[in-house]
């Protein structure tokens, strides 16, 4: 189960960070990622990690987001930061196998709105 926090209303170039919390697995041997899915768009791949801490990015991401893992708390972040108004969506946390789209188990997903 995967637990998604950390979403909210922020003004553009402003931060935030997302976590996202794991119970009942083995979390390190996974792979992580975060999506997002914008209002009448398709969900898109945001950044992932690996279980050996490689990372990849999607080129909106580039830059400005970060993505990290703490196995010994079963968390995953997302910093995000210089976020403009095309950030906004849900942004939904995911854990798996597959690289790098890591999609065996999801968060419920939370919601950030970058708007002034």
């Amino acid at each position: 189960q995967l637990q998604a926090s950390g979403g909210g209303l922020v003004q553009p170039g402003g931060s935030l960070r997302l976590s996202c919390s794991a119970s009942g697995t083995i979390f390190s041997i996974f792979a992580l990622a975060w999506s997002r899915q914008a209002p009448r768009k398709q969900r898109e791949l945001v950044a992932a990690i690996s279980r050996n801490g490689d990372t990849t990015y999607a080129g909106s991401a580039k830059g400005r987001f970060t993505i990290s893992r703490d196995n010994a708390k079963n968390t995953m972040y997302l910093q995000m930061n210089s976020l403009e108004p095309d950030d906004t969506a849900v942004y939904y946390c995911s854990i798996g196998s597959d690289w790098p789209r890591p999609s065996r188990y999801w968060g419920q997903g939370t919601q950030v709105t970058v708007s002034s």
